[in-house]
């Protein structure tokens, strides 16, 4: 079974770039903290006869290809979303971070010197919180890539889907299936822990109950020696699903695989995945996460930007390129209502949300978000929705 694992993470070595990029923009441990909570009614006017001054920090610059790759993907992603805006204008400029937070901070200064008001970007959380630090007395918001949560608040809103959008999408869908007594295997680190407590706080609000949680160290050997403890956590409980924190990047593959073997039923005990299962396509052919439950943007919304971006591109884009994409539609739908107050943090918050690349999303007051996510299983080495996305705010989706 070693062996297994190993010639799977091999054979998935180069696919697996996107979703180590997005664990990198979300666990970074910022013990930076954010900016403060609440919500923030600033932001500068707008003369909403001229273009929108628009600021774009991607992570170009800092010599390794995956970031390069990553900064082109975001700026064709946000050129893409300006061709959609009806009657708005933007003055987009883009800026560098080089992936650091010096750097992001010196640029997103130097971009509100140059007229930008508002910030789009950058990816890395540290770059980001640094970024909203040094335009924080230029009374500017940032609407970073990052999906770690640490950071948001004050001036800095995140765009990345966060472990709570996740937590509360797949934990409310099973508490109505039934699937209500909870164990949750998470790993020793700063992911692990984070989803952890999205979960736990998504069970309060849902009804279920986490009967008990099982840590594990990164290692093989750690995860070997946790399935035993799954199990009897299971057992004394009478858990009926299991919540994995673990990507298939990292310990999905290995758990999904011994947790059957150890006598974990996936028939009587639902496996559910806080992470994306079908990033990269071979984890689909895996016999453990047959079954098994995850969410995913809306498919239909998803599908539509990917082809767009094909047209116009002739290659698909980065898991990550959509966030850039929804920054400016954000900003062009706000600018549209011919408010000069649309980049204040009250209007960035309407309730009503906007329609970005894969699908609905609205920004929170605590700098966090909300997405639109649907709720799907493994069949025959397929995805297969089983609870579609919700196309507006309210309801059981959220």
């Amino acid at each position: 079974m070693f062996a297994f694992f190993k010639t799977l993470r091999k054979a998935v070595r180069q696919a697996i770039l996107p979703v180590a990029a997005l664990a990198l923009a979300a666990c970074d441990p910022a013990a930076l903290g954010g900016l403060g909570s609440g919500l923030s009614n600033s932001g500068p006017r707008i003369d909403t006869t001229q273009p929108v001054p628009v600021a774009l920090l991607v992570p170009r610059g800092s010599g390794q290809g995956s970031d390069e790759l990553l900064a082109n993907n975001l700026e064709n992603a946000a050129l893409l979303a300006m061709r959609d805006l009806n009657g708005v204008e933007i003055d987009l400029r883009v800026y560098g971070t080089a992936g650091n937070a010096s750097t992001a901070a010196a640029q997103a200064a130097q971009a509100v010197n140059d007229g930008a008001q508002i910030i789009v970007g950058p990816l890395y959380a540290e770059a980001a919180n640094a970024a909203g630090v040094a335009v924080a007395p230029q009374n500017v918001n940032v609407l970073a890539f990052s999906n770690n949560t640490t950071i948001a608040g004050g001036n800095v809103f995140v765009l990345g889907s966060t472990f709570d959008n996740t937590a509360n999408r797949l934990v409310s869908y099973a508490a109505r299936q039934g699937r209500d007594r909870i164990v949750v295997v998470h790993a020793q680190d700063v992911a692990g822990q984070l989803g952890l407590n999205a979960i736990q706080q998504a069970a309060s609000r849902s009804g279920a109950t986490v009967t008990g949680t099982v840590d594990y160290p990164l290692s093989q050997q750690g995860l070997v020696a946790a399935v035993p403890r799954v199990k009897s956590a299971i057992d004394n409980a009478g858990a009926n699903a299991v919540f994995m924190t673990a990507a298939p990047a990292g310990g999905l593959p290995l758990l999904s695989q011994l947790l059957p073997e150890a006598g974990v039923s996936p028939t009587a005990t639902q496996y559910v995945g806080i992470t994306r299962w079908d990033i990269p396509r071979q984890t689909l052919d895996l016999p453990g996460v047959q079954g098994g439950w995850f969410a995913l943007p809306d498919p239909a919304r998803a599908g539509a930007f990917r082809s767009q971006y094909e047209a116009a591109y002739g290659s698909a884009p980065h898991p990550l390129a959509g966030l850039a994409f929804d920054g400016i539609a954000a900003i062009g739908a706000l600018a549209a209502q011919g408010n000069s107050g649309a980049l204040t943090g009250s209007a960035l918050t309407q309730g009503s949300g906007f329609q970005g690349a894969t699908g609905i999303f609205r920004l929170r007051s605590d700098g966090t978000n909300e997405r639109g996510l649907a709720v799907a299983t493994v069949r025959d080495n397929q995805v297969v929705v089983i609870d579609a996305a919700p196309r507006g705010f309210g309801g059981v989706g959220f």
